[in-house]
């Protein structure tokens, strides 16, 4: 009886240690058991117990966020309508009103209108602000309000907006909205096919196989294939553009991870388009995730060049995880590296500085690692490409004036006191650099250097220890230098800066279509690209 008995409880014991090493994590599973329960039990007595009604939801959306927000800005929590966005956005397809909004204090901002659709026929504007929607104030709707411009095909919405001050109603009439991988090609001088890719969708590639046919039947002899702002997408996507330039069987990308089951290594399954054709692949700051693995392949095997400035360094994979009631986790599960074995994340979100901004790694910690042909490349985050261009860059000073809209702003008060008929007209001349400058300083632009950010903080502790008024005079005469320096600072920055300008005016008069067109014969980066195939010798060098 006793042999049975602790039979039994060997057995069980063996079947409690596979069910517990099955989870095979990183952490102990008894203290994820433990910390669920007394989150459990505390987030009950709060919803009990406290003193003003609660609202169980929002606490425990408040909850999930909080706790993510300590991992890494990719690692999110969807909800329902989250997840209809993703499949939106893999799809490329929904019904709306057919333009990109950002959602500001108390309004919805139109950022583009699709030439074509709802918004646009409608006569909405960029720079429009949507401040009502079907009586709805967009400032008292606490979901995601974007949503409430969505709706079934042919159904009308109506919505007040303002405009320069002035508020507007109008109506619309909401379409399928079907938005292109590639939403522009074009043969440019009789041999060099150029193709624009916004975007890793479920189209991705075969839109690219499309245009690249497509030019070659036209006679292109070498191929500009432009990603840069491309944000990523689908990996599968990712591959299979590369595929259309690499043979089959080729290493493009390796995922790595603590978790064995998602170290993967992904290759080319398909015959290619064409694997001779000289290529070269733009990238910019703003070029991430897909678009960084398909530079980072073209360039570790020597299949193109690589012309533009860093790309963003985004190399951490996600994937969707079920969970309940239609909801979802997007974690990040491993990072990507590049065939050579380059990582291509920038930021290490595992450690963090003093205001708790992610780590970015320092130049001189770069590794060198090889391509095919033995050129040096290195990592560091993102893909170094072959030829840099001051024009591909984002300095700080350029990227704090994108992030607070400072550039989209001036092109919306440009757009209302200029008139254009003809983009080969344009040109963003030395006066108009010097009304930025002026708007600059009427505006809610506050640019803050990690010099001030320091010094804020050094007269902070001074005020605490008494020392304030010691001080003040020597950080008022520093806070006059680094004002002059930051205004230095514009100026040394023109050339980028003025090249962002150019793009968002061009786009207020004639679309995305009309900034691809002026792009033909002005952009710096595609006239580089065509003199870089156009010389058989220089493109051969590059590569060797």
């Amino acid at each position: 009886m006793k042999k049975k008995l602790a039979k039994k409880i060997a057995l069980v014991t063996l079947g409690a240690t596979l069910i517990f090493s099955s989870f095979g994590f990183k952490s102990d599973f008894f203290e994820i058991a433990k910390q669920i329960e007394i989150f459990t039990t505390l987030f009950k007595e709060i919803n009990m117990n406290y003193v003003e009604e609660t609202n169980p939801a929002a606490l425990m959306d408040t909850a999930i966020k909080a706790m993510l927000a300590d991992l890494d800005p990719y690692t999110n929590y969807w909800n329902e309508q989250d997840v209809e966005a993703a499949r939106i956005n893999n799809s490329g397809e929904y019904s709306g009103i057919g333009a990109t909004v950002q959602v500001i204090e108390d309004a919805l901002l139109i950022m583009e209108p699709y030439k074509g659709y709802p918004a646009d026929e409608a006569g909405l504007k960029a720079g429009d602000e949507i401040i009502e929607i079907e009586g709805i104030k967009v400032a008292d709707y606490t979901d995601d309000v974007g949503e409430l411009l969505n709706g079934s095909p042919d159904s009308q919405i109506n919505i007040k907006y303002r405009r320069q001050g002035e508020i507007k109603s109008t109506e619309l009439t909401r379409s399928a909205i079907k938005l292109k991988a590639v939403p522009f090609y074009e043969l440019l001088d009789q041999k060099t096919g150029y193709i624009v890719l916004s975007r890793f969708n479920t189209k991705a590639s075969s839109e690219t196989i499309r245009a690249l046919k497509d030019l070659k039947n036209q006679g292109a002899e070498e191929i500009i294939l432009d990603l840069r702002g491309n944000p990523g997408g689908l990996l599968t996507e990712a591959i299979n553009v590369s595929n259309i330039f690499l043979p089959k069987g080729e290493l493009i990308t390796t995922t790595k991870s603590v978790i064995e089951k998602y170290n993967r290594a992904y290759q080319t399954q398909k015959e290619p388009v064409d694997t001779q054709i000289p290529l070269v692949v733009l990238v910019n700051g703003r070029s991430a995730s897909a678009s960084e693995i398909v530079a980072g392949a073209i360039q570790d095997l020597d299949r193109g060049v690589v012309v533009g400035a860093r790309s963003f360094g985004k190399g951490l994979v996600q994937r969707p995880k079920e969970l309940a009631y239609g909801t979802q986790l997007k974690i990040t599960i491993s990072r990507y590296y590049t065939p050579s074995g380059r990582c291509i994340q920038s930021l290490n979100y595992a450690e963090r500085d003093e205001e708790g901004n992610a780590i970015k790694t320092n130049k001189e910690d770069y590794n060198e690692f090889k391509t095919r042909n033995g050129r040096s490349v290195f990592d560091g985050g993102g893909i170094s490409p072959d030829v840099k261009l001051e024009t591909s860059e984002y300095s700080n000073i350029t990227n704090a004036l994108l992030s607070e809209n400072a550039i989209f702003d001036f092109a919306t008060e440009y757009y209302y006191k200029n008139e254009l008929s003809d983009p080969e007209a344009f040109e963003f001349t030395d006066a108009d650099f010097n009304n930025f400058k002026s708007y600059l300083k009427t505006s809610d632009f506050d640019y803050k250097t990690a010099t001030e950010k320091e010094l804020g903080e050094l007269l902070a502790t001074a005020s605490q220890e008494g020392y304030e008024q010691d001080i003040l005079d020597h950080y008022k005469s520093i806070s006059t230098e680094i004002d002059a320096q930051k205004k230095k600072e514009l100026d040394e920055k023109k050339h980028e800066i003025v090249s962002i300008l150019t793009d968002e005016i061009i786009k207020r008069y004639f679309y995305k279509e009309g900034l691809h067109e002026y792009y033909v014969d002005h952009n710096p980066e595609i006239l580089e690209a065509k003199s870089i195939l156009n010389n058989t010798q220089r493109y051969s060098e590059i590569l060797k």
